[in-house]
């Protein structure tokens, strides 16, 4: 029910969502098996974590806006749209005053999840984006 153009912007920004979530959580875990940081309480991360991963990744996400932590509660999250676009923010705005700021403004532009493309009522873009993110997990 949402227009073919509008529906790929959806599921290829997921995907990228789905990326960078990913790669973060290489990162932070280097390799180190015993480290799971999609399991970890955002409150253990440090400012120093935080402006050194910044530092070296260009951005920052925290456990609970990981992609595979906002996919697994999407469609019992009432809220999914305005938080996904509350995490795509801080994500943004994770690079304010650093040299990768100019490469992550506005990534997350083209993800409107708000739109009335996705529904007229919130239960129907909430709906419509647990759909994708479901559909980008792989989950069913």
């Amino acid at each position: 029910s949402v227009d073919g153009w509008d529906f790929k912007q959806y599921v290829l920004g997921t995907l990228f969502y789905r990326f960078i979530s990913e790669n973060f959580s290489s990162y932070i875990e280097a390799g180190d098996e015993s480290v799971n940081y999609a399991a970890l309480s955002d409150e253990v991360i440090t400012a120093d974590i935080k402006d050194d991963a910044i530092k070296t990744k260009g951005y920052f996400i925290y456990p609970s806006q990981l992609f595979a932590n906002v996919a697994d509660n999407a469609h019992r999250n009432e809220n999914l749209n305005t938080d996904l676009a509350a995490i795509f923010k801080e994500i943004e705005s994770s690079a304010n005053g650093y040299p990768s700021e100019p490469d992550i403004k506005g990534l997350f532009a083209d993800f409107d999840t708000t739109s009335n493309r996705l529904g007229n009522t919130v239960a129907d873009k909430n709906t419509r984006l647990a759909a994708v993110l479901k559909g980008v997990a792989g989950l069913k």
